[in-house]
């Protein structure tokens, strides 16, 4: 499974990221969701992982519209946010939301498997290049 792990901050996207890689998962940090619909496609990424507050920041009905982002589940994870204070719920594009300082891995492996599932993540690699190390410096 391909996710970008998007943030507003280098620091908490490379975080998101190597806690998902432990899980069997292949990550590509960035930053901002312009950068992120630049990579979703060039990678053929099966889902996103992005920082709640730049979801609420940002128009989720731009994120909607997009060509690259708009077939992509996201998993919205906040550092603020209890999940019951998540009012992103009810888009058509969050598929799920996880509370980073409470972050188990069992909850972790259990929103994958439903992406995966939703998805038919199965599949044989994809042709697209995928880096081998995440680090947002290959970015630039």
């Amino acid at each position: 499974m391909r996710v970008l792990c998007v943030a507003r901050h280098p620091y908490l996207s490379e975080h998101l990221g190597r806690f998902f890689e432990r899980l069997g998962v292949d990550t590509m940090p960035c930053v901002g969701l312009r950068d992120a619909a630049h990579l979703a496609p060039k990678y053929d990424v099966d889902a996103v992982i992005c920082d709640y507050d730049l979801l609420a920041a940002a128009s989720l009905a731009a994120w909607s519209t997009d060509p690259s982002l708009a077939r992509r589940p996201v998993i919205a994870v906040s550092l603020t946010r209890h999940p019951g204070e998540a009012y992103l719920a009810d888009a058509d594009c969050i598929a799920g939301f996880l509370y980073l300082p409470t972050l188990e891995v069992d909850d972790a492996q259990r929103m994958l498997a439903a992406v995966r599932h939703r998805r038919g993540v199965n599949k044989p690699p994809s042709v697209s290049p995928w880096p081998a190390q995440t680090t947002l410096s290959r970015l630039t």
